[in-house]
């Protein structure tokens, strides 16, 4: 059971969890906002604005950065694991999911009347836009200074 407890008293761990739920219930406020209805599937969906994934990895690396130094191979670490999942957040999963749109248009044009072809359609909204990594980063670094100086 300490060990547990050991995890819960992480505090880089815990704003960096923060940072990620914040960005989550704003992706929940926009889409109120934008649509004009409460649409609580949000929460679950990938990509979004603000990206979750960025904001979580940036307050992570800003965490470490700002308990163990900026020097430190653990924030080398934090830093480099934070631009992989930005970049695959912006890049390769925004890819895909374009890639989904396209293939689902094909499916529809060009096989309409064969009803007994798989009707399943592919997840199209998978990444994020740099401006919304961009944004959930900015979120990430201002939750953990923010924290910081509420130490």
């Amino acid at each position: 059971m300490q060990d547990i407890g050991d995890i819960l008293d992480n505090r880089v761990l815990m704003v960096a969890l923060i940072a990620c739920f914040i960005a989550q219930a704003l992706k929940l406020f926009f889409d109120l906002v934008r649509n004009r209805k409460f649409n609580i599937s949000v929460l679950t969906t990938t990509g979004g604005m603000p990206s979750a994934h960025s904001a979580l990895v940036t307050a992570l690396a800003a965490g470490v950065g700002q308990t163990i130094g900026w020097a430190s191979p653990e924030f080398a670490l934090s830093m480099v694991f934070a631009i992989i999942v930005m970049y695959d957040a912006a890049g390769v999963r925004q890819a895909a999911g374009k890639q989904a749109r396209i293939l689902n248009q094909l499916v529809e044009e060009l096989f309409h009347e064969h009803h007994e072809l798989n009707q399943d359609r592919l997840k199209e909204l998978l990444g994020h836009t740099p401006f919304q990594v961009i944004a959930g980063s900015a979120l990430g670094i201002t939750i953990s200074w923010l924290a910081r100086a509420a130490y």
